[in-house]
């Protein structure tokens, strides 16, 4: 039987993400952990395994802390996969739902900031906009603000939006 397993060698493989959910776990003394089982689907003599983080997902939106741990590794990594820019995107908009530490909200916002200074933002930076928008921008946006690419319209759209952000912010304290 052929095998067509979408999650890839390395860090995102299902091993090492099982393994690493296992550790965030009991680093974080949870009691009942989640199975985390990547969808499977066979046809004839093929079988497909869909990524482990649409189960990752799954788990932030229960509140899982382990899975929304390993969504914000996911966020930070970038890591480019099969189905990466819908997972990236799910795992943003999950996380925005979720329950955040505040050194997980100070992970995100300090990724997020540099991709927007490094002229990345690839379609699911929408999401980690809203995700950033959120968390808050903090004391970050002054010093990204002032190193964004002002000639890169795509940049400077987040940019704008941003600046809308922290104005909001500002009314708010």
């Amino acid at each position: 039987m052929e095998t067509r397993d979408y999650n890839g060698p390395g860090e995102w493989d299902l091993e090492s993400v099982k393994r690493r959910y296992l550790r965030h776990a009991k680093n974080l003394g949870m009691k009942g952990v989640s199975e985390l089982a990547p969808r499977e689907h066979a046809e004839g003599s093929v079988r497909w395994v869909y990524p482990v983080m649409e189960a990752v997902i799954r788990g932030i939106e229960r509140g899982d802390a382990a899975c929304i741990e390993l969504g914000v590794e996911f966020v930070e990594s970038g890591h480019q996969q099969p189905y990466g820019r819908l997972l990236h995107s799910n795992a943003a908009r999950a996380l925005r739902r979720a329950t955040l530490t505040s050194e997980q909200a100070a992970r995100l916002r300090a990724r997020i900031l540099s991709m927007l200074v490094a002229g990345r933002v690839p379609h699911e930076f929408k999401q980690y906009a809203k995700l950033l928008r959120r968390i808050g921008l903090g004391q970050a946006w002054a010093t990204a603000k002032a190193q964004v690419d002002q000639s890169n319209p795509y940049v400077m759209r987040y940019a704008r939006y941003f600046e809308g952000c922290a104005l909001a912010e500002s009314r708010s304290q």
